[in-house]
């Protein structure tokens, strides 16, 4: 099997391991390690060859924007506190334990490698918390305070590891640099953002055709990672600014077809992507093994020992946390997230679960000092850290959906039906505003204004049906009848036109064409 050949098998399990989760209750993202796993103990499966310098700016970027596609600039607003509490603090304080206790129990381990450890094991992956928080129906607030933790995690994280990786290399470590480092570092990314951001939109203006600005979507995240690293500063956050920018600004309301477009396409991205990364961290345990030959228990209880600390440091942190931030939420702050009670509050801890941008931060260690000397104990930092990631991604990641289901949680379904409900009464109402409107501008015959205002309480309807009382939703069941007879309307015109595609003569552009027109119409 070559390189071309595993990744087909990659991307083949990434799509295969969502249907098979779903039928077990698993998380798709920890199906796809195991499956990284059990090729890696193949003697037939090659070693992954990829340089590790291009892991991150290769599978982050198309990772960060589609997950940030489901929340919006709002939402990380109102959650700055506990995001502020986890996404910064947390990756701080986690670092600084870890860098403690592997100083002690690694003979040799200088402190700047040992921060790099603790920097590269702090962040939760973003990506397997929002897949796992999705699949389990958690309620909203919590899979708001993840998906904020792990997209600004990173940031972070990653500063941290590279002020340290630069001091184990260079043999010389600056506190004032650092810092300054670290605030450069944050204020170009939101720079290169902001920009990008800005003339995304613009262009997609010109640009105007569904297919062109879904592709231009593609490359504008890799710019935006790249343009920021090349300037020194954290491509994680800018591609963060960048999607947010565009997520806020380039919403046309009339645009439906680029929206229903878009959000397909990403959600195969997404799916794509986060299984072959995933298998990348399974395949992995090839040069674990190396690493560890004839040092097994050495090495595992070493690795034991920081999963150890990873675990119990999150949970010591986010007691406390959860507690400080109840205490400064105020009756104003209607939209702030905050976990109600010690049973969501263990949730969260359990679903900080490491993964691609570990893996790849560990892969990054460079091998060799300015000095030319080899860089201290990297081989035992890379073991210590895929130990970190299996532990927390598969023992936590295969049993968070037993303790979730152990302790209750649940989304708040019937809060979420009643903002469903609103929403589809002032969608209604909105509609019906705009009819009184064109009436006092145009003359509309009686019967087509009658139709119109059916039309605009259907909208309603079609939303939310618990929006009426029971002569609406006789209403929904005449609309579901109706529709279900159109539905089959159209399919008929459509394998009329399809069967039209194999006839001598046919141009096959054009049948496309008018299979995109009735598509569009099935969709409406």
């Amino acid at each position: 099997m070559d390189q071309l050949a595993l990744l087909f098998v990659l991307l083949l399990g990434a799509l295969i391991s969502v249907p098979v989760g779903d039928r077990f209750g698993l998380p798709a993202p920890v199906l796809m390690t195991l499956l990284g796993i059990v090729l890696a103990v193949l003697d037939f499966v090659p070693n992954v060859d990829i340089p590790p310098d291009l892991i991150l700016p290769i599978l982050l970027p198309p990772l960060l924007y589609a997950a940030v596609r489901r929340t919006s600039w709002r939402q990380f607003a109102a959650n700055k506190r506990p995001i502020f509490l986890l996404a910064v603090a947390l990756v701080f304080v986690t670092t600084l334990c870890v860098a403690v206790v592997a100083q002690a129990i690694v003979p040799g381990l200088p402190i700047a490698a040992a921060v790099a450890l603790g920097a590269l094991v702090a962040p939760p992956d973003p990506v397997a918390a929002t897949a796992v928080a999705g699949q389990l129906g958690l309620p909203r607030r919590l899979v708001s305070i993840l998906e904020g933790e792990g997209l600004f995690n990173d940031v972070t994280a990653i500063v941290l590891y590279h002020v340290a990786v630069a001091a184990a290399v260079s043999g010389s470590f600056t506190a004032g640099k650092a810092v300054f480092e670290l605030v450069l570092s944050a204020v170009v990314a939101v720079a290169v953002g902001l920009a990008l951001g800005w003339g995304a939109n613009k262009l997609m203006d010109l640009l105007g055709d569904a297919t062109l600005q879904i592709g231009l979507t593609v490359l504008v995240p890799y710019a935006s990672y790249v343009l920021a690293e090349e300037l020194h500063g954290s491509g994680v956050l800018a591609v963060l600014t960048t999607a947010l920018f565009i997520a806020e600004y380039a919403t046309d309301a009339d645009d439906v077809m680029t929206r229903l477009a878009g959000h397909t396409f990403w959600d195969i991205v997404d799916t794509l992507v986060t299984g072959v990364a995933f298998g990348l961290i399974g395949l992995e345990l090839h040069n674990a093994i190396r690493t560890a030959s004839g040092r097994w228990g050495e090495m595992l209880g070493w690795a034991a020992a920081i999963v150890a600390v990873v675990v119990l440091v999150r949970l010591l942190w986010l007691l406390p946390a959860t507690w400080l931030t109840k205490r400064l939420h105020a009756k104003r702050d209607i939209d702030e997230e905050i976990p109600m009670g010690w049973r969501e509050t263990v949730v969260m801890w359990w679903s900080g679960m490491r993964g691609v941008a570990s893996v790849a931060l560990a892969l990054a260690i460079p091998l060799e000092t300015d000095s030319g000397a080899a860089f201290p104990d990297r081989d035992e930092i890379v073991f210590i850290a895929f130990g970190v990631i299996m532990a927390t991604l598969v023992l936590q990641g295969l049993t968070l959906p037993w303790l979730v289901k152990r302790l209750g949680v649940r989304s708040d379904s019937e809060r979420e039906m009643e903002f469903e409900k609103i929403l589809a009464v002032r969608a209604a109402k909105a509609a019906k505003k705009r009819l009184r409107e064109i009436e006092n501008v145009e003359e509309l015959p009686e019967e087509l204004s009658e139709q119109m205002l059916r039309r605009a309480f259907e909208i309603g309807v079609r939303i939310s049906p618990e929006m009426g009382d029971e002569e609406r939703r006789e209403a929904r069941r005449r609309l579901k009848r109706a529709r279900r007879i159109h539905g089959e309307m159209l399919s008929a015109a459509r394998h009329e036109v399809l069967a039209a595609r194999s006839e001598p003569g046919a141009d096959p552009e054009i049948v496309d064409r008018v299979l995109r027109h009735l598509d569009v119409r099935s969709l409406r």
